[in-house]
């Protein structure tokens, strides 16, 4: 089982900065994909960045440039830098543990909003 608790979402004005961050508790395999997603009002919950154990990292075209994910093994966190916000970036953004080399599993946090001023 795994706990993912994510903090650092609030209100910014476009142009702004946030950085998000996701603590994650519980037996974590080394070659679990950590992620961000998120969810804006009406739409489906989207690909935001994704970091592998090795340090790869994958980001959705819209961000590229302007959002940053980054990982500590160490303290079994991840972290989602955002500048340059736009309003289209208002979402709930859910962190991500998805595991699918030998045994699968796939957990979400809770969420946190994240709402950007025009």
């Amino acid at each position: 089982q795994v706990q993912l608790v994510e903090s650092g979402g609030g209100l910014v004005q476009a142009g702004g900065s946030l950085e998000l961050s996701c603590a994650a508790a519980g037996r974590i395999l080394a070659t679990t994909i950590m992620g961000w997603y998120r969810r804006g009002p009406g739409k489906q919950r989207e690909l935001v960045a994704t970091i592998a154990s090795d340090g790869a990292k994958n980001y959705a075209d819209s961000v590229k440039g302007r959002f940053t994910i980054s990982g500590d093994n160490r303290k079994n966190m991840v972290y989602l830098h955002m500048s340059g916000l736009k309003p289209e970036d208002t979402a709930v953004y859910y962190c991500s543990a998805r595991n699918e080399l030998g045994i699968f599993y796939e957990y979400w946090g809770q969420g946190t909003q994240v709402t950007v001023s025009s």
